[in-house]
């Protein structure tokens, strides 16, 4: 995989909003093969786990803290996404760990508001030097439940976090006064646009 280069406004709009959308960040041809794969991997499929939201519905999910030898790790440690996250962090990063959400159609479940190092933190990162990047394999839209985000929610220091369902979320009510104050963005995403986030 390529390298990828940021432009100077990309840099200014990840460091005020917390994030940037990358559009073509994987090609047509990269994200059909990754999405074939996936579709007939039946191991990778049994990896699966679900978390219930606060509502009780599921969210499937493989996450993988290694990086083995397969598509998804390939991905993972591209010249393209880490070199990209390096450039964004101003630094060496390294691999915490990748998933996939295997979102079904029409019932699956939501992923809680949440801060990543909200709970990162109690693993040990001693500093919210983090990035993550959402690549979309299929269309993202408000109708299926795209990923939001709050712009500029990365300079509000770490929210204290407590479980709702099987997932680690934020205290809501931090997260209501937040909502109150910042705008809340709806990461509409073709297949292949990359999401790199604080």
């Amino acid at each position: 995989m390529a390298f990828y280069t940021l432009t100077p406004q990309q840099h200014a709009q990840f460091d005020a909003d917390g994030f940037i959308i990358v559009q073509d960040f994987l090609n047509a041809e990269e994200i059909d093969l990754l999405r074939k794969i996936a579709k007939a991997d039946h191991a990778f499929q049994q990896e699966a786990i679900d978390r219930h939201d606060a509502s009780g519905n599921l969210t499937r999910l493989v996450l993988q803290n290694e990086l083995r030898d397969d598509v998804y790790s390939a991905i993972a440690r591209s010249t393209r996404v880490v070199e990209t996250m390096a450039s964004l962090l101003g630094g060496e990063v390294y691999h915490y760990h990748h998933k996939m959400i295997l979102k079904e159609p029409r019932v699956g479940g939501a992923w809680e508001w949440h801060q990543d190092y909200g709970y990162w933190y109690n693993n040990g990162c001693l500093f919210p030097d983090m990035l993550s990047v959402l690549i979309a394999v299929d269309r993202a839209s408000k109708a299926n439940g795209c990923l939001q985000v709050l712009r500029g929610s990365h300079k509000m220091g770490r929210i204290e976090h407590g479980r709702f369902g099987d997932q680690t979320g934020a205290d809501p009510e931090r997260v209501k006064h937040a909502m109150e104050r910042l705008e809340l963005v709806h990461c509409e995403m073709e297949p292949g646009t990359g999401l790199f986030f604080h």
